[in-house]
């Protein structure tokens, strides 16, 4: 296949794949909330795509794209899919830039509060960053406060009409500091037994279908370590089974949920013609998985 793609698009792919790293496997327990045992071993279990990120923070890379795998649909179909891949990469880069500036700035000195006010709109504004308190902030502690907001990983994730898929979607959420974020969150995040909660979710216009665009790097090229911006109190616990017994499985933050909390991110939609899923044979008999 490679060679084939290869020839029709004049350019050469450097391709390789990464798994799962055994160290972020977890531990089941049984119902009794007991490590859950086979044949007087203890059983570890993968920890869910969440533990993905260490294999994104070992990527040697400027701007990752990530997509689900059973995404896809026939060449004929992609022209779509390839134009907002490139528009979500233009917006990135475009706020990075922004961001870039406003941190060299800050690096060379204190700023006036007119710029720092300026700022803290940008962070506002096309961020969605907020900090209901900002207006008490001032001085040092303000630009101390946007500096450490601007300089950590962007990403932009296309985001589709609901339709009723499974899956998560955007929301805005409250963080342990007290501000606001975008996020996005899985059912499994939403308190569903709350029906303030619940018609909150299902009043939600939008899905996401895992289409992101993350750019990795500081103003000065260097790594970011992902690892320091993952919320460790997002993981959960899920029902599975084992040679025909239940078992509790601890499920990591998820890769796209609180593996990436602190994270500028932003969200744009894209046309649903860009999520084709194949999450059961089914969905192969689709229209648009159709040559």
């Amino acid at each position: 296949v490679r060679p084939v793609y290869e020839e029709s698009l004049g350019s050469k792919f450097n391709l390789g794949f990464s798994e799962q790293k055994p160290s972020t496997d977890t531990i089941a327990a049984d119902e009794h909330n007991e490590p859950f045992r086979e044949d007087g071993k203890l059983v570890f279990r993968p920890g869910g795509h969440g533990a993905l990120i260490e294999n994104l923070n070992d990527l040697d890379a400027d701007i990752i794209f990530i997509k689900n795998i059973d995404n896809i649909v026939p060449d004929a179909r992609k022209n779509p899919t390839v134009i907002y891949k490139k528009m979500l990469a233009g917006l990135l880069v475009s706020v990075q830039e922004k961001s870039f500036g406003y941190l060299r700035e800050m690096d060379e000195g204190l700023l006036p509060d007119e710029r720092l006010w300026e700022i803290a709109g940008f962070c506002e504004q096309e961020l969605n960053n907020i900090h209901p308190g900002i207006a008490e902030i001032e001085g040092e502690a303000l630009q101390e406060y946007l500096y450490a907001k601007l300089n950590r990983p962007i990403r932009v994730c296309g985001m589709v009409p609901n339709t009723g898929e499974p899956g998560g979607g955007p929301f805005l959420t409250v963080n342990a500091d007290g501000t606001i974020s975008p996020q996005i969150l899985e059912s499994s995040q939403i308190d569903l037994k709350n029906p303030v909660e619940k018609a909150k979710m299902m009043r939600s216009t939008h899905f996401n279908p895992v289409d992101l665009v993350c750019a990795v790097r500081n103003y000065k090229g260097e790594k970011y370590d992902l690892l320091r911006y993952v919320d460790h109190t997002t993981g959960f616990i899920s029902l599975k089974s084992k040679g025909g017994k239940e078992l509790k499985a601890l499920e990591l933050p998820g890769l796209w949920n609180g593996s990436m909390s602190d994270w500028n991110t932003l969200f744009v939609e894209v046309p649903l013609e860009t999520f084709n899923p194949v999450k059961t044979v089914n969905d192969l008999l689709r229209q648009e998985h159709q040559f």
